[in-house]
């Protein structure tokens, strides 16, 4: 069953390996730059400009709206797994796969606090540091001398998902995207990153091929001319994008606890495109084979073990596989697996967080600046 899952290539082609590229042309010890179009650039300055949910189908789809991206030197890259926001910011901000920096999905368990993590809407506890204690690329950089800085909304700067995997530099918070342009117009020199949500939040609610995401495609287009028009051509912008996203019909949807041994779920965590569940002592084996049998078509339901080893996360750290599912759910095609646990999210129309080409292949555009060096 699981030999039909393809491992990310970590190392040689997803998020994790685009902050180290980036610092790899701003000649920083220690980074390689292989992955990018243009790897022999030299230029003073880098700027990473990360679409949320600009996934490289939806946006072929629609690539005709986005002359400004079109024009710009492309291969495509592979998210994380799973597919989500957290998870692949950490990996970007880390320049490591979700088994070595923990931060393994939208909503998961700590054992250490016997509590359930949702690191989009995390303050200042538990502490970042002790959650992923791992290195930035941002801290790295820095150390080395360059300016580092971040780019994003205002409320973002302190939030504990930020301090735990973007951590390093300066954090320069705007509330009016249209700032951007003018804070990277002033960046001359280091690595900065940028940071633009709306793509993913219109696609969650109206879906990719509406007519409020393709607009907001053409702004983000927009935004790219802009910034290229304003930065000095000894300018690097790098784009890509955290994860794709799939359109999934209510009739897709299976609701995870009227599936059998609901008694024996202590929590489901996770989102509705891979779920975990947690189980009373004893009863992991029990609800691996009845989920199996009951959503065959719709899902791969692994053990935490199976996940572990078959490397979909990386090479895992043994603390943190106790943060997995004791079952894990991957949702196949359209599927939602739908939870009482978030039913906001789960009757969203655009979703993520599995493994089809849609959700996972982002793009890594790159280009220089128009302006004057």
């Amino acid at each position: 069953m699981i030999s039909a899952l393809t491992v990310p290539p970590y190392g040689t082609g997803t998020l994790a390996d685009v902050l180290p590229a980036a610092a790899s042309l701003l000649k920083v010890a220690g980074f390689e730059g292989a992955i990018l179009p243009d790897p022999d650039a030299d230029p003073a300055a880098v700027t990473v400009l990360l679409i949320d949910g600009l996934g490289w189908w939806p946006w072929q789809a629609h690539a005709e709206l986005t002359p400004t991206l079109a024009a710009l030197s492309a291969r495509r890259l592979s998210s994380t797994i799973p597919s989500t926001t957290p998870t692949a910011l950490a990996s970007l901000g880390t320049g490591l796969p979700p088994g070595a920096h923990g931060i393994v999905g939208a909503a998961f368990r700590l054992p250490e606090d016997d509590r359930i993590l949702h690191p989009l809407s995390w303050a200042t506890d538990p502490h970042p540091i002790a959650v992923q204690p791992e290195r930035t690329v941002f801290e790295r950089v820095a150390t080395a001398g360059l300016p580092v800085v971040s780019i994003g909304a205002s409320a973002y700067g302190t939030s504990g998902l930020t301090r735990a995997v973007l951590r390093g530099g300066d954090y320069i918070g705007i509330d009016d995207p249209g700032d951007m342009v003018a804070v990277l117009s002033r960046h001359r020199r280091g690595l900065a990153y940028a940071y633009l949500p709306d793509l993913d939040r219109l696609g969650h609610v109206h879906g990719t091929d509406s007519a409020e995401w393709r607009t907001c495609l053409r702004d983000v287009d927009d935004m790219v001319a802009r910034i290229l028009d304003q930065i000095g051509d000894d300018h690097q912008l790098i784009v890509t994008a955290d994860h794709g996203m799939v359109d999934c019909p209510s009739s897709g949807r299976v609701e995870m606890e009227d599936l059998p041994m609901s008694d024996d779920i202590v929590a489901i965590a996770g989102e509705p495109r891979l779920r975990y569940a947690y189980c009373r002592s004893g009863s992991a084996t029990r609800v691996l084979d009845a989920w199996r049998d009951v959503l065959a078509e719709v899902a791969w339901v692994l053990s935490r073990e199976e996940v572990v080893a078959s490397g979909l996360m990386g090479e895992m750290e043994p603390d943190y596989a106790e943060r997995l599912g004791d079952v894990v759910v991957i949702a196949r095609g359209n599927t939602v697996l739908a939870s009482s646990v978030d039913p906001i999210v789960s009757g969203l129309i655009g979703q993520h967080g599995a493994v089809t080409d849609a959700e996972m292949d982002i793009p890594l555009l790159q280009g220089g600046g128009h302006g004057h060096g």
